[in-house]
C-alpha cells in the first residue's frame, strides 16, 4: 500500500493540512495513521484497499491528528504534574557506562543498530528510574549494596569505569565504534 501513488499523495496532503493547522508530526506517524485508516475501512466494508481510498479525507485525518496532538500536549504539560529530575548529562558515570556499552553491543550483535538502540534505551530507562525514583518501594533490595543512594551508585560505577570523561568525547566513542568493524554513516 505504501508504494502506491494514492498513499504518497494522502500522506503529502495530510502533512500539508497539518502544517496549515500549525502542527508538525513525523511523516512516519502520519503514514502509519493513514495505513491503519485505509486498512480498517477496507476490512470493515469488505472492499479492496484500492476502493477504500474513496473514503479518505486528508482534512478530516489532519483534524483528528491535530486534536490528538493537542490533547497529548495538554496532558503532558499539566502544571501540577511531578517530573523526575534530569540526571546530569556530562561526567555522569552511569551515562558513561551506557555510552561505553554501545560499541560493545554493536560488536556483539553483528552490527544490528536496532539491537544497540534497544540496549541503550533500556539502560537509559533504568538509569532514569534509579536517579528519579530513589523512593521506589518496588525496587527494595534490587540495587545491590548501594540501595537507593544515587551518589553511592555513581561512586560504584566510577570504580568500575575509571575514565568516565573519555566517553563524552565524540571522537573517542566513534573510534570505539569503528574498532568493532562497523561504522554509522548517512546515505
Amino acid at each position: 500500500m505504501r508504494n502506491t501513488k494514492a498513499f504518497k499523495e494522502a500522506v503529502a496532503e495530510t502533512l500539508a493540512e497539518l502544517a496549515r493547522r500549525g502542527v508538525t508530526l513525523a511523516p512516519a506517524t502520519v503514514a502509519e495513521t493513514i495505513e491503519l485508516q485505509i486498512t480498517t475501512v477496507s476490512e470493515r466494508l469488505g472492499i479492496e484497499v484500492r476502493s477504500a481510498w474513496r473514503y479518505f479525507d486528508a482534512s478530516a485525518t489532519a483534524d483528528r491528528l491535530a486534536t490528538s496532538h493537542a490533547s497529548y500536549e495538554e496532558s503532558s504539560s499539566e502544571k501540577d504534574a511531578g517530573q523526575a529530575p534530569m540526571p546530569p548529562p556530562i561526567d555522569n558515570p552511569e551515562l558513561a557506562l551506557v555510552l561505553a556499552g554501545a560499541p560493545d553491543s554493536l560488536a556483539q550483535t553483528g552490527g544490528d543498530l536496532y539491537a544497540v538502540i534497544i540496549n541503550v534505551a533500556v539502560n537509559a530507562w533504568m538509569a532514569g528510574h534509579i536517579h528519579g525514583e530513589d523512593g521506589c518501594g518496588g525496587c527494595e533490595g534490587s540495587r545491590g549494596d548501594v540501595g537507593h543512594d544515587w551518589e553511592a551508585r555513581m561512586r560504584m560505577i566510577s570504580e568500575m569505569q575509571p575514565n568516565v570523561t573519555k566517553w563524552f568525547d565524540r571522537d573517542v566513542w566513534t573510534a570505539a565504534v569503528n574498532d568493532t568493524g562497523y561504522a554509522v554513516t548517512r546515505r
